[in-house]
């Protein structure tokens, strides 16, 4: 399936994945872990005239995995410009799948979650996460709410020297 091209769309969530490899490359300097961003699936369609053409595919993967203290992390970076909640309809089916399965296999499974307008990035562990997924699915809720995040979340900033210091903050 060919699909138009959306810059917008494209770079959506460009700036907190920009802040978690910033991160990500600190934490591999400093021996603390190695995680690793997963490439997005391209599909080829043609090369012409020195020119490939072709389109990002659905991926079957999250945006991050890696180890750290001997355990496996996965994770998706997520960014809502909402200010009151965060839309489920932001992680697909098999994002959610994924992180249930990694998770009930021992894996540290969770979504960092930017509310960019208010400036604040919440980790969101996926006890939480199936929790409300479990109500999306059931009752049709469509969010979750940002009261939810600043009350039963870990709020995520720049510490010890860290970008964004998300580690500290996994179990």
């Amino acid at each position: 399936m060919r699909r138009t091209y959306s810059r917008s769309h494209a770079n959506r969530g460009a700036g907190l994945e920009r802040l978690v490899d910033m991160t990500n490359r600190q934490y591999r300097n400093k021996g603390v872990a190695d995680i690793r961003k997963v490439p997005t699936p391209v599909q080829i369609t043609g090369y012409q005239g020195g020119k490939v053409t072709g389109y990002t595919q659905k991926g079957e993967w999250v945006d991050y995995v890696g180890v750290h203290d001997g355990r496996t992390i996965v994770f998706d970076a997520k960014e809502t410009t909402n200010r009151t909640s965060f839309p489920l309809k932001n992680i697909s089916n098999h994002q959610y799948e994924l992180l249930k399965s990694w998770h009930e296999k021992g894996a540290r499974s969770f979504l960092l979650v930017s509310f960019s307008k208010l400036d604040e990035i919440y980790l969101l562990p996926f006890e939480r996460l199936q929790e409300a997924w479990v109500g999306y699915i059931g009752d049709g809720r469509k969010s979750i709410p940002y009261e939810d995040f600043r009350l039963n979340c870990e709020l995520v900033k720049s510490d010890k020297g860290y970008v964004l210091h998300y580690l500290k903050h996994v179990g």
